[in-house]
């Protein structure tokens, strides 16, 4: 059997195709960290990179930027520095926020995990075949969903069916 079912759904599989993609291309970073014998996930890099680029954040403002949910910068964080590549400490004028920062380990191994990273972007590039329209289309879709939940948009179709 050669269907692809997702293909055959077109736009209305759109989330399911994102979520392949993603899951093909971290399965792929995630193959070759562990032969090149590295102890990091995919999904480290974004939080690796916003610290090395501002130092220290809060888990709230690390989330913010990222637009990821509170409880998922936690977990990750948590795991990160269980392997010691982070250092989170107590804010010292407001004890309940955490404050997180690159470890020392994670600073001598920043240049060779810019190395991974940047063949990552360059592999990235070459399955795109150089062209960066898909950011402008992405961009419309995540800003027509802050202006509209994708929430508010299945309800009000959903309605209109009802009539």
């Amino acid at each position: 059997m050669n269907n692809d079912f997702i293909k055959e759904l077109g736009y209305k599989a759109l989330d399911s195709r994102f979520k392949r993609i993603s899951e093909k291309m971290a399965y792929s970073v995630k193959k070759l960290y562990k032969d090149l014998d590295y102890d990091i996930e995919p999904n480290w890099y974004l939080i690796f990179m916003i610290l090395r680029d501002k130092g220290e954040l809060s888990l709230v403002d690390i989330a913010e930027s990222l637009g990821y949910s509170h409880p998922s910068v936690v977990i990750t964080v948590k795991k990160m520095a269980a392997k010691d590549y982070l250092n989170v400490k107590k804010d010292d004028f407001d004890k309940r926020k955490q404050i997180v920062s690159l470890s020392p380990k994670a600073i001598r191994l920043m240049p060779e995990f810019e190395m991974l990273w940047n063949s990552c972007e360059a592999a990235i590039l070459n399955v795109i075949e150089n062209d960066l329209t898909i950011l402008n289309y992405l961009d419309g879709i995540e800003s027509a969903l802050e202006e509209t939940s994708f929430y508010n948009r299945f309800k009000q179709e959903y309605k209109k069916h009802l009539k």
